[in-house]
């Protein structure tokens, strides 16, 4: 599988280079013209943005049909849906919060192809409220399976994050863990699953994206 630019792999996410740059800029100029707080203040935010827009590489589980987390952070909803919009199904849902010390790049928690990829407008409420999926800006990515299973993926901006960037596109195919987009400064990932999967993971766990099992596909 090629990858295609945003989803390659290196130690900082692509995006961030920007922000990283800007620090750097910062820093340089104080320095240029002996503004001790301007260095110091450039190159605070260039060694936060570095941290925040890491992107280590993880190791995937073996199980064929395990399902991984998509993000980085704490799970704070577990519950069972009627999703109208995408699935026209019961799923049960997995909501995790990142905090802004979390890694944000996300990763696509089955393998499968892109069927949907649609970025809705919206306001920036506090990602960990309940109205946050409805409200706020937000990105769905919607993976249809082999055969046929589909999993949604809701990406939501919160107080903080006031961007979300996309690596993939609709057609795309994923494997397993590959990076499918991140989101700027503390945020929200629901996931939607079919309701025979087994949910593995219990409200206040900690996950890591395309390494902890989040669940697990059924019939397996």
């Amino acid at each position: 599988m090629q990858s295609r630019a945003g989803r390659t792999q290196g130690l900082i996410a692509a995006p961030g280079y920007y922000f990283i740059l800007a620090g750097g800029a910062g820093l340089f100029l104080g320095w240029l013209l002996g503004w001790t707080w301007l260095a110091v203040l450039g190159l605070g935010a260039a060694g936060f943005f570095a941290y925040f827009f890491r992107d280590p590489e993880r190791p995937l589980p073996t199980e064929a049909e395990a399902i991984v987390s998509p993000a980085d952070g704490k799970v704070i909803l577990l519950d069972e849906v009627r999703e109208d919009k995408f699935l026209q199904a019961p799923a049960k849902r997995v909501g995790i919060f990142m905090n802004v010390f979390d890694v944000h790049v996300n990763r696509a928690p089955v393998a499968g192809r892109v069927a949907v990829s649609h970025h809705y407008p919206g306001q920036f409420v506090a990602a960990f409220r309940p109205e946050a999926d409805r409200l706020n800006e937000r990105q769905v990515t919607l993976l249809e399976r082999e055969d046929g299973g589909r999993v949604l993926m809701l990406q939501i901006a919160g107080l903080l994050a006031r961007r979300i960037i996309s690596y993939v596109k609709e057609e795309d195919r994923l494997a397993r863990g590959e990076r499918l987009g991140l989101i700027c400064f503390g945020s929200r990932v629901d996931l939607y699953l079919p309701p025979d999967c087994e949910v593995l993971v219990k409200l206040g766990d900690r996950l890591q994206a395309g390494s902890s099992i989040v669940g697990r596909w059924p019939g397996n």
